[in-house]
């Protein structure tokens, strides 16, 4: 029977009721399996692996721009700064230079305003790889007048001997070319650093053996002195490589300083390195291949074109 509070009670009634839920007419579509598994991660490996990425990011910018046996840094402002006090300036190239204009390179081809004395090319690598401008650079270098040399790249895949004799089979240097030359710049992870000398050792003897002169090795200053750090090596003529320095901090005798790989030349498309002879022009040509019997006239015959630069 309705009271005065009936309508108080209906209202409440209708309060009460639950409103019909609104639901989306699209059918939501079911996470993936892997967004799923990701969602159950714990925190700490998340944390783990940013900083995974952090450390290769760091490690990848280390070995590019920092390193010195990374792939040669670049610099990355401002002009390249030529060391004080040397006159004997060259070049080394190697495929990477692509097709080089010899004739625009001897005519306007300067470092420091000084001409451009000697071109080491790179020949072979490992023991089943030759650049695949070698024939042509090595060629063309001696017939626009430049004093050429020949290197190798050493290899951490195949045996010293094997590398020796693939550069024997493939370089034939003559007389007023410079002596080969070994580039060392990693060692095998798996070799001691006694073994990883006396490997360097038998190839540098294999190829004086049949060239008849003493190799030059080149290699990166810091692992030089981690890994060939060795009286036995004094007697091979040093190429340093030193990059972005006022002067070169190894303190034993050296021959050739690579200061940058930033170098701008005529005649050479893209970035090549410079390199500078500790000595004068006649002590270089007393280094070649032959020496006595070229170093006399013959030994200046590429003089001529450099008169007026």
């Amino acid at each position: 029977m309705p009271g005065k509070n009936s309508k108080y009670i209906t209202s409440r009634s209708q309060a009460g009721r639950k409103r019909p839920r609104l639901t989306s007419p699209v059918r939501r579509k079911k996470p993936g399996f892997f967004l799923r598994l990701l969602r159950h991660v714990p925190r700490w490996v998340w944390w783990i692996g940013g900083l995974a990425i952090i450390s290769v990011y760091i490690a990848f910018f280390y070995y590019l721009f920092v390193s010195p046996y990374g792939f040669r840094w670049r610099a990355l402002y401002g002009e390249v700064n030529y060391p004080e006090g040397f006159d004997i300036h060259g070049i080394d190239v190697s495929h990477y230079q692509g097709d080089i204009d010899w004739e625009v390179l001897r005519n306007q081809g300067t470092i420091d305003d000084c001409p451009i004395r000697f071109v080491m090319i790179k020949a072979t690598e490992g023991a089943t790889k030759v650049d695949e401008n070698f024939e042509d650079n090595f060629f063309q270098a001696r017939e626009y007048g430049f004093t050429r040399g020949a290197y190798h790249f050493y290899s951490t895949r195949s045996s010293a001997a094997s590398q020796a004799q693939f550069f024997i089979r493939n370089v034939k240097l003559e007389n007023g070319d410079l002596p080969p030359v070994l580039d060392v710049e990693h060692k095998p992870n798996g070799q001691t650093k006694e073994e990883f000398k006396q490997n360097i050792l038998e190839w540098l003897q294999i190829v004086e053996k049949h060239y008849g002169v003493k190799p030059i090795l080149y290699t990166y200053y810091k692992f030089k002195m981690e890994n060939l750090n060795d009286s036995v090596f004094d007697q091979y003529p040093y190429w340093i490589a030193h990059y972005y320095v006022d002067s070169v901090e190894y303190q034993g005798q050296w021959k050739f300083w690579q200061h940058t790989d930033a170098g701008s030349l005529p005649g050479i498309k893209g970035p090549v390195d410079f390199n500078i002879y500790n000595g004068s022009y006649y002590d270089l040509r007393q280094l070649t291949i032959g020496s006595q019997e070229t170093i006399g006239v013959d030994a200046y015959r590429d003089d001529e074109q450099y008169e007026g630069l």
